[in-house]
């Protein structure tokens, strides 16, 4: 089953089966392990950003229970992010290095590249637990799976495109909110609030796909496109913060001063290109958006039944 929810099924199976199919894969990953223990953690957590912006549209119908098994899926990611964590540094050290100024700059990137790698192995290998970690998440998913046979939504078309409206509405105002941040302060912190609406947006935009398929598939482009410039922007703001707690990881002065200035030069176009793309995938306002989802599940939800009447008016008339 696809990441969507169809709106011609009852709304709690179908989106129980999304959550249940979304838990199953990541156990899956966990236990098959099929690329090794760090990349299934990866395409686990994955999932779980999945299901947590799943779980962020029936706010309005079930706010005890998302407010729930939102913290217990966070709480299960957070248990495997160490190395992974690590991981993305290095991959940012190997991406910032294709956007080198001089042979001196590529050389300090390359050096620092390095010097991540053996970080990144080092907590590897002191990371004795992970077994345990895994399987402890494998068991977490388990119950988090168990917990959606007590879920209740409501079936109704009407009030499940009101409450889809409401969540939406929600939803776009963080983004457009975090937007308004990374203009007037422009820090770390506001464009990473802004990359993690566009995540929402843009799993929200593929859950709700088949109410206007090639609106849905246009917009998910953009997004994508916003959240992968976002996505470095941040993982660079990581790689300051580690710089700045630990300068001496990373050898000499010029070393380090090098980096500095490669991450500088390279956030400020990924930001310069991200609010730009943000202004355009965000101009219509929460609002409007909302009332445009709120008419498109209900009619998509609503057209069997309403073209139902009509063929037993016809059946009768040939009686």
């Amino acid at each position: 089953m696809a990441y969507r929810l169809r709106p011609s099924e009852p709304f709690t199976a179908e989106f129980c089966s999304v959550a249940r199919q979304q838990l199953s894969k990541a156990i899956g990953y966990l236990q098959d392990q099929p690329d090794g223990p760090h990349e299934a953690i990866h395409d686990a957590r994955k999932r779980f950003k999945r299901v947590r912006s799943l779980y962020r549209l029936i706010q309005p119908d079930a706010p005890d229970f998302r407010r729930a098994e939102n913290a217990r899926i966070r709480d299960i990611a957070r248990q495997l992010s160490s190395v992974r964590d690590a991981t993305a540094l290095v991959e940012t050290a190997t991406y910032l290095a294709d956007f080198a100024a001089s042979p001196a700059e590529k050389t300090a990137l390359d050096v620092a590249r390095t010097t991540l790698t053996a970080r990144r192995d080092h907590i590897a290998a002191e990371e004795h637990d992970l077994p345990a970690k895994m399987a402890t998440a494998i068991e977490d998913c388990r119950e988090a799976i168990g917990a959606l046979d007590t879920l209740k939504l409501s079936d109704n078309p009407r009030k499940t495109a009101k409450h889809l409206g409401k969540a939406w509405r929600k939803q776009l105002m963080k983004a457009h909110s975090a937007l308004a941040e990374c203009e007037t302060h422009g820090g770390g912190e506001s464009y990473h609030e802004l990359r993690k609406s566009g995540q929402a947006y843009w799993m929200h935009l593929s859950l709700l796909r088949e109410i206007w398929p090639s609106a849905m598939l246009a917009k998910q482009g953009e997004c994508k496109a916003l959240v992968d410039f976002l996505g470095h922007e941040h993982d660079l703001s990581v790689l300051t913060e580690l710089a700045d707690k630990e300068p001496g990881l990373f050898g000499n002065g010029d070393t380090l001063a090098r980096l500095l200035a490669a991450i500088i030069n390279r956030q400020q176009v990924l930001r310069h290109d991200a609010l730009e793309k943000a202004h355009a995938l965000l101009a219509e306002t929460p609002e409007e958006e909302a009332a445009l989802i709120v008419l498109l599940w209900e009619r998509a939800a609503t057209a069997g039944t309403r073209k139902a009447p009509k063929a037993a008016k016809a059946t009768r008339k040939a009686e």
